[in-house]
C-alpha cells in the first residue's frame, strides 16, 4: 500500500510541467532564419520576438505555425492560377 501512494505521487501525469525558458542570442538568430526568405509582416516578427523572451519552444512553435498557414495559402494561390495556352487546333473560321 505505502508503495503504490509512491508510485501516485511521482507518476502524476497531471501535475507534470513543461520547463519554460527564455530565448538566448542563439535562439533569437535561429528564429530570424526561418523567416528568410518570406514575406512577413513586422507585427509577426515582432510577436515572435516577444514570445521568445518568454518561452523559447514556444515562439518556435509560433513560427512554424505561422509558416506553415503561410505555405498552405500560397499554394492554395497557386492552385487557383488557371493556364491558358495558345492551340493550333482550333481555328476561327
Amino acid at each position: 500500500m505505502y508503495k503504490a501512494l509512491i508510485e501516485d505521487t511521482f507518476h502524476d501525469s497531471e501535475g507534470a510541467k513543461e520547463t519554460i525558458f527564455p530565448a538566448t542570442d542563439q535562439d533569437l538568430l535561429i528564429l530570424t532564419e526561418k523567416f528568410l526568405g518570406f514575406e512577413i509582416p513586422p507585427k509577426v516578427f515582432l510577436q515572435a520576438i516577444a514570445i521568445a523572451d518568454y518561452d523559447c519552444a514556444a515562439a518556435f512553435r509560433y513560427v512554424e505555425n505561422y509558416l506553415i498557414i503561410l505555405k498552405n495559402k500560397n499554394k492554395r494561390k497557386h492552385k487557383k492560377l488557371l493556364v491558358l495556352g495558345y492551340s493550333t487546333r482550333f481555328n476561327n473560321n
